[in-house]
């Protein structure tokens, strides 16, 4: 008997496991997203966090960016999986127009799902940037989270969900269904299916990704700030 591989949850898990790695860019990149006057470089920006707060605070919000991708990635993978096991039919690929909109379903419910999570987690970012007596303080996610809901009522869990839900179309459009694409591409290249393939078309596909996304990231991030 065959044994499936679950890749819809394998994808949400290297999506947490990814954002240990990229928090301390996530950070800069809401910092850059925020400025409202000086408009200053990555390189400046980064040593002026550091020697405010230290080397640390470029990882601040991580509880929240792992929540996010838990619940954001995970379910995007599962609803652009299984929707493109659903229509496959034996022996035929699915059409591309067909995998984009799979892929954007899967953004829309999983771009409204991690809305609490993605708030949390840029305003944790942001925190270090507010003076002292302005600061939110989260200790954690979940410490966001209730507070957010004890302070300011459940509603505001989701601020900036219309965004943030646009904003994740377009990323699991870029992301998912275009590495499909491209990866169906090289195949037919007469590129083998392994390792260095793979990187290819996920090297493709996140080009694309970040190309359509990020107008309205800039966006989010400024609306989910907002007090």
């Amino acid at each position: 008997m065959e044994i499936r591989v679950p890749r819809w949850w394998m994808g949400g898990a290297a999506s947490a496991a990814a954002a240990c790695f990229t928090q301390p860019l996530d950070t800069i990149k809401v910092h850059q997203q925020i400025q409202q006057d000086a408009k200053l470089s990555i390189v400046r920006l980064t040593m002026n966090v550091i020697r405010r707060e230290g080397v640390l605070s470029l990882n601040h919000g991580l509880t929240a960016a792992l929540l996010r991708q838990l619940t954001y990635s995970t379910t995007r993978f599962a609803v652009y999986e299984a929707a493109k096991e659903y229509i496959a039919k034996p022996g035929e690929k699915v059409p591309f127009y067909n995998k984009i909109g799979i892929a954007a379903v899967g953004g829309l419910v999983g771009g409204f799902i991690g809305t609490p999570a993605d708030l949390i987690n840029v305003r944790m970012q942001n925190d270090i940037t507010l003076p002292a007596a302005k600061r939110r303080n989260y200790h954690h996610a979940f410490d966001g989270i209730w507070r957010v809901y004890k302070d300011e009522g459940f509603q505001q869990l989701f601020s900036g969900a219309s965004t943030a839900t646009a904003r994740s179309v377009l990323m699991t459009v870029g992301q998912l269904s275009f590495y499909d694409q491209f990866k169906s591409m090289l195949l037919d290249w007469n590129f083998t299916d392994n390792l260095t393939t793979h990187f290819l078309a996920s090297l493709a596909a996140g080009g694309v990704a970040t190309t359509l996304t990020q107008p309205i990231d800039v966006i989010k991030t400024r609306t989910m700030n907002a007090r």
